[in-house]
């Protein structure tokens, strides 16, 4: 090889640097990259290894602070406890002679169902916590008895006072708060407003809010009369304002000054008025939705048919269906307890009616409202009016395909409406 040949062109060596050159700058770039890929990862794992902790100590804070497991004695009086938000007290029992699937069954329906409550309004944490700093309604008022004059009202004003004075001492007893614990929108979602008379009403499905719709139509104005009101105009025209429709002030305004009335009705019987009504009649929603998963869950062997429309629920199918921690569906207002709708212990209710003697109750609370006086409250049946109403003799019938521990179990269920509301057991 000649010496020539041996010295490198300058261009080619300009070339072959500047090619090193630009493959070193894209392997520091690509490395650089992928360090601070691997970085943001680690990052982004951590924050959500954060923030799923995070979740799980506020859900585990919400079931500490609402639903703690309590033990209660079969005497509640005997034991100071904070009732209020105990999910359902263990109670101890023992049943005989019931099948092992039966047995199997029950053991996957007596843990204590977790209740997550969903944020419904954008800042309402910051708004609640607002809320609960202010002036809360400790206290029931008295009622304005100014408007009643006639004494054939007596009797039925002194029963109302023993309902409210019988709620408020259990609520001192074993509420346990001062402060509410859950979502403040949540609370109120449930209560009516009727501005003109000044009125809260909190609705509990089967105890006569139908009727108690029409009413709040008529002193609102929107109808004349509350028997020319049709079903669907009362639970679809969306022609009544609930609390929760208000902001913070409102709502405020409202639960400190407004009458507030609940009504409400033996547990048992409703949890059985409501089954006749949503499972034993054509329902385009019930049997879709909760009939076909509860008929898929506890109805072994199960037909296609009966899979496919959901129809034909059996009562104990129900039972089953409500007392399962792993429900395939969740609950319905139309059986869930009184205290998980109305909040009794935490708006303190100045009219307590029951359903045994509802007309008489809601009349009584027209007059002290000062509603029209040829304005009465309807005693019509809203609807299957064929059907015999729910009593306590049509109870006993249901209860009979229950075993014990079965009819226990769902008295532990509503147990804390039985408390409130001075009811006694359906069963011996």
């Amino acid at each position: 090889m000649q010496p020539s040949e041996m010295v490198m062109n300058p261009k080619k060596v300009f070339f072959s640097v500047l090619m090193f050159g630009v493959a070193g700058l894209l392997l520091v770039m690509y490395l650089q990259v992928w360090i601070e890929e691997r970085h943001t990862g680690r990052v982004e794992q951590k924050r959500e290894q954060r923030a799923a902790s995070e979740t799980r100590e506020k859900i585990q804070d919400h079931i500490t602070n609402q639903n703690p497991k309590s033990h209660m004695s079969e005497e509640p009086k005997n034991k100071e406890e904070n009732l209020l938000n105990s999910e359902r007290p263990t109670r101890v029992f023992t049943e005989n002679n019931h099948s092992q699937g039966e047995a199997q069954v029950l053991s996957r329906i007596t843990g204590s169902p977790t209740i997550q409550l969903i944020e419904k309004h954008q800042g309402t944490k910051t708004l609640f916590r607002k809320f609960s700093e202010m002036n809360w309604p400790v206290d029931i008022r008295p009622l304005n008895k100014s408007l009643v004059t006639d004494s054939k009202w007596k009797r039925i004003d002194a029963t109302q006072e023993k309902r409210r004075s019988f709620l408020q001492e259990f609520c001192k007893k074993y509420g346990g708060v001062s402060r509410p614990q859950a979502h403040l929108f949540h609370m109120v979602s449930r209560i009516y407003v009727e501005d003109k008379h000044k009125i809260l009403y909190c609705e509990v499905p089967k105890a006569g809010c139908s009727n108690w719709k029409r009413i709040l139509m008529v002193l609102n104005g929107l109808a004349p009369s509350a028997y020319n009101i049709s079903h669907d105009a009362v639970h679809y025209g969306k022609h009544l304002k609930k609390l929760d429709s208000f902001d913070l002030k409102g709502i405020y305004t409202r639960l400190n000054t407004y009458t507030k009335a609940v009504f409400v009705r033996d547990p048992m019987e409703r949890l059985v008025s409501a089954f006749r009504d949503k499972f034993e009649h054509p329902n385009s929603y019930y049997h879709p939705v909760f009939g076909k998963a509860i008929i898929k869950k506890y109805r072994p062997n199960a037909c296609e048919e009966e899979l496919n429309n959901g129809s034909g629920v059996k009562f104990k199918e129900f039972i089953h269906y409500l007392l399962d921690s792993h429900r395939p569906v969740g609950m319905d207002i139309h059986w869930e307890k009184i205290s998980k709708l109305c909040y009794p212990c935490l708006i303190h209710y100045d009219f307590v009616g029951k359903f045994e003697t509802l007309e008489e109750d809601a009349n009584y609370f027209l007059q002290l409202i000062g509603a029209p006086k040829k304005l009465k409250f309807p005693n019509f049946k809203d609807r299957h009016s064929s059907d015999k109403r729910t009593n306590a003799q049509v109870v006993r019938q249901y209860l009979k395909d229950l075993t014990r521990t079965e009819r226990q179990l769902i008295y532990d269920f509503y147990y804390l409406d039985y408390l409130m509301f001075n009811y006694t057991t359906p069963f011996s």
